[in-house]
């Protein structure tokens, strides 16, 4: 009888690393999102300036989930892979496109930026649809026998997906609009201002579309809220709150709370996901239990990753504390 539950501890770790992913890479697609609506190439410039130090570091939480995944539940990719191939294949060339954008606009002659400023667009954009259409395809479930995936290519891509990525692109555009407010001034933030209000309305709005339709197309979901009301209905009425401290937040021009909001209305959607699929790693069928490898090998893995999150929390915070405060015109560090 095992003293310690293994498959919970790498649980935790994988929930943990997914959300920093999201959370930390969110405001950089963001920025991204909103590139082409500045309205000028000095201003593109202190956007791209605001994320270059820290975007490729964020991307280290989704090495790490990824691997994580692959060592403490290999069920889980043995049908997440056939299944979600052509989003995760878009997820990834959109991730790449901006990272090549990022460095071939520094190095372009300012007439020649245009097609960089586009990839950079593009890249965030179907990097971000592409996760927000992902989560959609694991809350309406996948067509399995045994362990296997026996469903199409194009299951995944459905009017709800579609409605679940357009939701994270508005989201990760709330996100970048909000953390320009806190690294920029001048005329840039008053943008970013007038931006984030809109993307806050559209979010809740498609934040209650999503959950009215997720109870109405699946009941078992459905029955497991309403199992659960005196605790879940906490997450929906926090999220209200968190949503109005926001927009009072911008409209009194308060430079550092839009972001911790954000923050917070992404954490706790984040919460109520899980809480809601609980326990079905690939629902509506195989719990995490049934997904996870051998004991040996997460224990294996596990002491590993012991050593490794600490020093990834460390740098990471050092980088960022490098670089804090505001990002001005001419300024960069390339």
């Amino acid at each position: 009888m095992e003293l310690i539950d293994l498959t919970l501890i790498w649980i935790g770790i994988i929930a943990f690393g997914v959300f920093m992913y999201v959370l930390m890479d969110g405001f950089d697609l963001g920025v991204g999102i909103l590139f082409p609506f500045a309205g000028s190439e000095e201003r593109r410039d202190i956007m791209m300036n605001s994320v270059a130090p820290v975007w490729d570091g964020n991307e280290t939480w989704l090495v790490l989930g990824g691997t994580g995944l692959l060592a403490a539940f290999p069920m889980i990719y043995a049908v997440f892979l056939p299944a979600l191939y052509i989003g995760v294949f878009l997820l990834l060339a959109g991730l790449i496109f901006r990272g090549v954008a990022f460095e071939f606009r520094f190095k372009a002659p300012a007439d020649g930026r245009g097609p960089w400023n586009w990839a950079f667009f593009l890249g965030s954009l179907v990097a971000a649809f592409a996760q927000g259409a992902v989560v959609g395809a694991y809350i309406q479930g996948f067509e399995v026998e045994g362990f296997s995936y026996v469903g199409g290519p194009l299951d995944w891509l459905t009017p709800f997906t579609v409605m679940t990525g357009l939701g994270l692109v508005m989201g990760y555009a709330l996100l970048g609009a909000c953390w320009l407010i806190m690294k920029t001034e001048g005329d840039l933030q008053a943008w970013a201002y007038r931006v984030a209000r809109g993307m806050l309305v559209a979010v809740l709005l498609v934040y209650l579309v999503v959950s009215l339709w997720t109870a109405l197309g699946h009941p078992d979901i459905l029955e497991r809220w309403l199992d659960n009301a005196a605790i879940l209905w906490i997450f929906p009425t926090l999220s209200l709150l968190v949503g109005i401290g926001l927009w009072r937040a911008l409209s009194r021009r308060n430079e550092g709370f839009p972001f911790v909001a954000t923050l917070m209305l992404f954490a706790l959607a984040y919460i109520g996901l899980v809480i809601s699929m609980w326990p079905y790693a690939v629902p509506p069928v195989h719990t995490y239990w049934d997904a996870a490898s051998s004991p040996d090998s997460q224990l294996f893995t596990l002491i590993g990753l012991l050593f490794v999150i600490p020093i990834i929390l460390g740098y990471t915070a050092w980088t960022y504390w490098v670089f804090r405060g505001k990002v001005r015109a001419g300024e960069g560090y390339h």
